[in-house]
C-alpha cells in the first residue's frame, strides 16, 4: 500500500510530481484538466517527457487522473451523456500517454430518468468507452454516497455494472466518507472486517483497485457527500488503522482528499494516516 494525495497541476501537469514529494507522497492522483469545465488541449510531447522525468526523479511509479466533477453517464440530455463518454476516452488516452495506472469516474445522477434507466445508460456508455479501449490506462468507478440520484453506492449496483459491462479491465475504487455516508460502517475494525468480506462476496477483491481514504462529516447512511480530516470526522482512527493493516488491502494505494483548510492540511493528514501502520 502506497499513500498519496490529491494535487495540482496549476501550472501545467509537470508541476504534480514535485508537488506529491514534498507533501510526503508515495502516489498520487491529479485531474488533467479544469475538474469544473472548458477546452483542455492534449499534453504535448514535451510536456509528457518532463512529466515522465519528474516522476522518474521522484521515484513515483504510482499515479492516477480523477475524471472531472461534471461527468454524467446517466444523464437524459444526449449532449451532457455523450460528452461525458467522450472525455472519459480522452482521460484514458491521456493517462496511457503519461503512464497513470488508472483513470477514476463518478458515474452521476439519474434524477432525470430514474435509477433503472439511469443505470442503462451507465452501462451502454462504459460497454463503449470499453469497447473502444486498447490502452494501457485503464477505468475504475467510484462508489458514491447516494446523495441525491447519484449513482453506484450500493455494491450490489457496482456488481451489477462490472457484469452487465463484461470488461476484465474495469474496476472499482472505493471512497471510505461515500461508504459510511451510504450507508456502510468502517469506523471499527469489526465493521471494516465486515465490508472488506461483503464486497469479496458481492463484488470480487480483484475489482478493488484503489481507495479514496477520507473521513466524512456525515454519519452512517446520511447520504451526503462531505469530507473530513483523518481521524476528525464520523469514521474515526480506528476505522482507518483498520484499512490500512488490512492484509486484504496490502497492495492497493490510498489516495486522500480531505479538506484544504490552511496550508500543510495534506501533509497533517498523510502524516497521520501513516502513522497508523504498524512496523514489520
Amino acid at each position: 500500500m502506497k499513500f498519496g494525495a490529491h494535487v495540482s497541476i496549476a501550472g501545467g501537469i509537470l508541476h504534480a510530481p514535485s508537488r506529491a514529494y514534498k507533501l510526503g507522497c508515495e502516489c498520487f492522483q491529479i485531474f488533467s484538466r479544469s475538474p469544473q469545465g472548458g477546452k483542455s488541449p492534449r499534453p504535448d510531447k514535451i510536456t509528457v517527457e518532463d512529466f515522465l522525468k519528474e516522476c522518474s526523479k521522484y521515484n513515483f511509479t504510482h499515479y492516477y487522473i480523477h475524471t472531472p466533477y461534471y461527468i454524467n453517464l446517466a444523464s437524459q440530455n444526449v449532449g451532457i451523456r455523450d460528452s461525458s463518454v467522450s472525455i472519459i476516452k480522452e482521460e484514458i488516452q491521456r493517462g496511457s500517454l503519461i503512464g497513470a495506472k488508472y483513470v477514476v469516474t463518478h458515474l452521476g445522477s439519474a434524477k432525470e430518468l430514474g435509477e433503472s434507466e439511469g443505470l442503462k445508460k451507465v452501462i451502454d456508455g462504459l460497454k463503449e468507452i470499453s469497447d473502444s479501449d486498447s490502452h494501457s490506462t485503464k477505468l475504475l468507478i467510484e462508489n458514491s454516497a447516494g446523495q441525491g440520484a447519484t449513482l453506484g453506492d450500493k455494491l450490489e449496483k457496482l456488481a451489477e455494472i462490472l457484469e452487465m459491462v463484461d470488461h476484465p479491465d474495469l474496476g472499482i475504487c472505493l471512497d471510505t466518507a461515500h461508504l459510511l455516508a451510504s450507508g456502510y460502517d468502517v469506523r471499527t475494525e469489526e465493521a471494516v472486517i465486515k465490508i472488506l468480506d461483503e464486497f469479496t462476496h458481492i463484488v470480487g477483491l480483484d475489482r478493488l483497485k484503489l481507495i479514496h481514504g477520507n473521513d466524512s462529516k456525515v454519519g452512517l447512511g446520511e447520504k451526503k457527500d462531505r469530507h473530513e480530516h483523518i481521524g476528525k470526522g464520523k469514521i474515526g482512527i480506528e476505522g482507518f488503522r483498520t484499512i490500512v493493516n488490512e492484509p486484504r488491502l496490502k497492495d492497493i494505494d490510498i489516495i486522500i482528499e480531505t479538506p484544504l483548510d490552511k496550508v500543510g492540511d495534506d501533509i497533517k493528514n498523510l502524516k497521520r494516516l501513516k502513522g497508523l501502520k504498524k512496523k514489520k
